[in-house]
């Protein structure tokens, strides 16, 4: 054989591979080390939990399992779309009221004997007028997310009572149908069959819905504006993006999964309380911040934000597990936060040092 062909062979056969490692770097990215963040904190608990109780152990159990799927569920259906919006540069302060409108919403529909149909499509589409609201304020005023999404917050809250008359609405068992009770329920048995784990309806819809994002940032136009206008809105703006357009849009997509949320939010609770979602716009936050995440825009992933409120569910669960009172949850997950957006600082120095 002569060099010159076994050269380009081996060239060939080099060419060949890197579609598969560009596939892999597609699929995880920068996410390999979140999930191996995952995998460690899964580890911990796990040897934690044998090491302390034995076989008596449960962190490593079916049941656990669809506690903490569960738990993880209801916080990344809602981030999913804080995602989109940190992508894009911006922030949501009012997620965890307009959430908690939602359910509100819902609550309020089906304690009225609307159609099932109709209250979903309330729920959802007030979770969608939120984010409107907040992408037409940011967009036409431009004044920064943080302040336009903190007032709105109280306004969510505001409305919510209202809708509510300053109490909670509690729909009866009867005017609830089955779908959204077992939308997070975790009630037994633990498994189908035998074999597969009995997970809430609710885990099958949040990954549903993680690959329409996930396709939507990876191969649309619509994506690939998002990204733009996160990494850089001045240049963004020259390159034709109508950047007006595209918060308002990020805004409302981003309120289509609050309005998820909301669902899930009822589904777990079965009431509508407008003040119990104070404070849960952090916990969206947190998930694509541990996720990789940057708070400076241009940066973030599905996978990244599913991993990371995956963790915050695992460190629930085990601390619970290990009988670890409450506070050094908070304390352990902040401490996580900060140590992620450290790197995240890290890694712009870096790159603007390049």
């Amino acid at each position: 054989m002569k060099p010159g062909k076994l050269t380009d062979q081996k060239q060939a056969a080099d060419s060949s591979s890197v579609p598969r490692r560009s596939l892999m770097l597609t699929l995880l990215g920068s996410d390999v080390g979140t999930l191996l963040a995952l995998a460690i904190v899964i580890s911990f608990f796990a040897v934690s939990d044998y090491w302390l109780n034995g076989q008596n152990g449960s962190f490593l159990t079916v049941r656990n399992l669809r506690v903490v799927l569960n738990n993880t569920s209801t916080v990344a259906v809602a981030a999913l779309g804080m995602t989109i919006i940190i992508i894009a540069g911006g922030i949501d302060l009012s997620a965890g009221t307009a959430m908690t409108l939602s359910a509100t919403v819902m609550a309020y529909s089906l304690k009225n004997n609307y159609p099932i149909g109709v209250a979903v499509l309330l729920t959802l589409g007030c979770g969608v007028l939120c984010g409107l609201l907040n992408g037409f304020l940011i967009s036409t005023l431009r004044i920064v997310p943080f302040i336009v999404t903190l007032g709105t917050m109280t306004l969510f809250l505001g409305l919510g009572k209202i809708l509510a008359d300053e109490s909670t609405i509690f729909p009866s068992r009867e005017q609830i149908p089955d779908w959204v009770g077992n939308l997070c329920s975790t009630r037994p048995p633990d498994l189908i069959g035998g074999v597969w784990p009995n997970l809430p309806l609710g885990v099958y819809l949040t990954i549903f819905l993680a690959i329409c994002v996930w396709v939507i940032l990876r191969y649309t136009v619509f994506g690939r504006y998002v990204f733009a206008l996160g990494s850089n809105e001045a240049t963004a703006r020259l390159c034709g993006v109508n950047i007006p357009w595209m918060k308002t849009s990020v805004y409302s997509l981003a309120g289509l999964f609050v309005g998820f949320g909301g669902m899930y939010r009822f589904g777990l609770l079965k009431i509508g309380n407008p003040v119990e979602g104070l404070g849960m716009e952090l916990k969206f936050i947190a998930a694509v911040v541990i996720g990789g995440g940057s708070l400076n825009g241009g940066r973030g992933s599905v996978i990244g934000t599913l991993a990371g409120a995956a963790i915050m569910g695992v460190i629930q669960s085990g601390c619970d597990q290990l009988e670890i009172p409450n506070p050094f949850q908070d304390i352990i997950i902040g401490a996580i936060i900060i140590i992620a957006v450290i790197m995240d600082r890290i890694r712009q120095v870096k790159l603007s040092a390049s």
